[in-house]
């Protein structure tokens, strides 16, 4: 395979993009309708049954109706859930237990699995989403910000990008059970015979993570002409897949040392109006409330220009209408539990840019390979059908209104 020093942002002989080498991608979820997640699962439960007593308009105002849903709209249910599939307004049907979701970087919610509420859900994700199954999101473009190109998840992802155009959902592997990894076809063996070592989906993701920067035509990832680089960006990025990860997968949960761990030092008020940093105090201050200590690189840590502290405190206190606007009446418990560990994770990934500083020098003496030396080893262009969905059922799904789906 021919290595040269790539330049440009893909295309001719620059660098590759994460899409030569994770071909099978599928756009963002579009719920339509904002009620349909939310940040805890009981509000979830008291929205629905909302819905469920209301009739005829006021049914449809609460529902939020749009081109593609409305009460009246029949759907075909999402593949491993049995949902209603009959029109909402005449057989709602049972409750279906929310799912835990990742909605936009680094913020899990939960989501209500019913196909009738949400415009497009993506079920080719659906098909795919188990146990084995990791989704790399691409963060969305934004001119000037040094943010990550992507992260990885083993929630399913709706993809929401805080600002800049939407990036893409790729799944590790095309079936279930993580099988057939979602990789270009010859890559993984083409990189092997370079470098020595066995690569797998899971280490390219690991590098694409470690290496990965954002472009127009969406994130580049350079790959090294050095087994060593390639050897130093894997365990790289494995670092930063275990942090991201949460504690998926039978791993540990993300923990910064002792003494710099973000503890309660005020309580959190019933219904905070501001967040704001004490960079003196290395503190978080939510008005009287306050946890430290919180290193600069957590508050300052953004994707796609926006900081990611600030967006989760907004989407938790900002006004909403209709029944987005059903929660909790002050601060529950949990969400400051969670506001820590996301401290923490935001914390350990910021203290891990100094090695990816180091790693992109690397690289830059090292040389990388080209889109043209992949083309020359085979691995492109990357055949159509690897960037379609693969064929996954081994049973039959429920269309709507009680008929069997047709794919």
């Amino acid at each position: 395979m021919a290595a040269r020093v790539a330049a440009g942002a893909g295309g001719g002989d620059g660098l590759p993009l994460l899409d030569d080498l994770m071909p099978w991608s599928v756009r963002p979820l579009r719920t339509g309708r904002p009620w349909v997640t939310a940040p805890d699962a009981a509000s979830l439960r008291a929205r629905w049954d909302l819905l469920v007593r209301a009739e005829g308009a006021e049914q449809e105002r609460l529902f939020h109706p749009s081109r593609s849903r409305t009460p009246l709209t029949p759907a075909a249910a999402l593949p491993g859930r049995s949902t209603g599939t009959s029109a909402f307004a005449r057989d709602p049907g049972p409750y279906p237990e929310p799912v835990r979701i990742l909605h936009g970087p680094f913020d899990a919610q939960w989501l209500i699995p019913d196909h009738r509420l949400l415009d497009a859900a993506r079920p080719e994700l659906w098909r795919v989403a188990d146990g084995h199954q990791l989704f790399a999101v691409e963060h969305g473009y934004v001119p000037q910000d040094s943010g990550p190109a992507l992260s990885a998840t083993a929630l399913l992802p709706d993809g929401h990008s805080p600002a800049g155009r939407p990036g893409r959902i790729r799944p590790l592997y095309r079936r279930p059970g993580g099988r057939e990894p979602n990789l270009a076809p010859g890559l993984a063996a083409a990189l092997t015979a370079r470098y020595g070592t066995r690569v797998t989906a899971g280490s390219v993701l690991a590098w694409a993570l470690a290496a990965a920067s954002p472009s127009p035509a969406g994130p580049l990832v350079p790959l090294p002409a050095d087994g060593s680089v390639w050897a130093q960006g894997v365990e790289l990025g494995q670092e930063l897949l275990r942090i991201q990860l949460r504690g998926a997968h039978g791993g540990e949960r993300p923990r910064l040392p002792g003494g710099r761990r973000p503890y309660v030092r005020a309580a959190v008020p019933p219904r905070p109006g501001r967040l704001r940093y004490d960079a003196a105090e290395e503190a978080v201050v939510l008005d009287e409330g306050r946890i430290a200590p919180v290193p600069a690189g957590a508050w300052e840590f953004r994707v796609s220009g926006v900081r990611v502290l600030e967006l989760w405190f907004e989407r938790r206190t900002a006004a909403a209408e209709g029944l987005a606007a059903v929660g909790p009446r002050g601060w529950p418990q949990e969400r400051t539990s969670e506001l820590l560990e996301l401290i923490t994770v935001l914390a350990l990934l910021a203290g891990l840019r100094t090695r990816q500083r180091a790693l992109r020098k690397s690289l830059e003496q090292a040389g990388s390979l080209t889109r043209e030396g992949l083309r020359a080893a085979g691995v492109l262009p990357v055949p159509a059908s690897a960037r379609l969905p693969a064929s996954v059922l081994d049973h039959q799904e429920e269309g709507p209104e009680g008929q069997f789906a047709l794919l």
